[in-house]
């Protein structure tokens, strides 16, 4: 699927924002560990990609009724839903100068998604970090996707077509509103 940036300028998908806060110590520390074994863009990309796709479950999925929505503390706090994955993700790719943003695919709900476009790449390559389970096998991968649930179009699923450089605000406003997962649940968008 080609994306369509919702900014022409590259130097937007490298900031900082308040849910994507690649400058706070904890983002630095975990980026730099990672970096630590990546000896170029992709490995780095592809090591970030796992360790929040493996290593931050799903709230849902692992019962955890709290909400996060800010990068550094979905890495201090070891959940998140897919959103708040996501904005770890390019907080971590940011945070070593690869380009990232935000994507989204209309299934039941908004369903939250990276992007990612490293060197030599003209293209951005959409990735999944929600992490896997039974029935879910979402793989960093640039010569084709695989997300956690690809779209059905005979289901009224979409896949949005605009990348954003910092978080749909309703997405971020659910996030920031919800007292707790099953708020949250209830209050997730159906469409942007």
């Amino acid at each position: 699927m080609e994306l369509i940036p919702n900014t022409p300028d590259i130097s937007a998908y490298l900031a900082a924002d308040e849910a994507i806060d690649h400058e706070h110590p904890r983002v630095r520390a975990t980026a730099a560990t990672l970096s630590a074994d990546a000896p170029d863009a992709y490995a780095y990309a592809k090591a970030a990609f796992e360790f929040v796709r493996d290593t931050i479950p799903h709230s849902q999925d692992a019962g955890d009724p709290r909400v996060t929505w800010r990068a550094s503390d979905v890495l201090a706090q070891r959940t998140g839903i897919c959103h708040a994955k996501a904005h770890a993700l390019v907080a971590l790719l940011r945070a070593e100068g690869i380009p990232a943003g935000l994507c989204y695919q209309k299934l039941d709900v908004i369903h939250g998604l990276v992007a990612v476009k490293l060197p030599g790449e003209e293209r951005w390559a959409r990735q999944d970090p929600r992490g896997n389970k039974p029935g879910v096998d979402a793989q960093f991968r640039l010569d084709r996707e695989q997300l956690a649930f690809p779209a059905r179009p005979e289901c009224n699923e979409l896949d949005l077509p605009v990348l954003f450089a910092e978080p749909h605000p309703v997405v971020l406003q659910c996030l920031r509103e919800a007292v707790d997962r099953p708020h949250l649940w209830q209050t997730l968008p159906t469409d942007l």
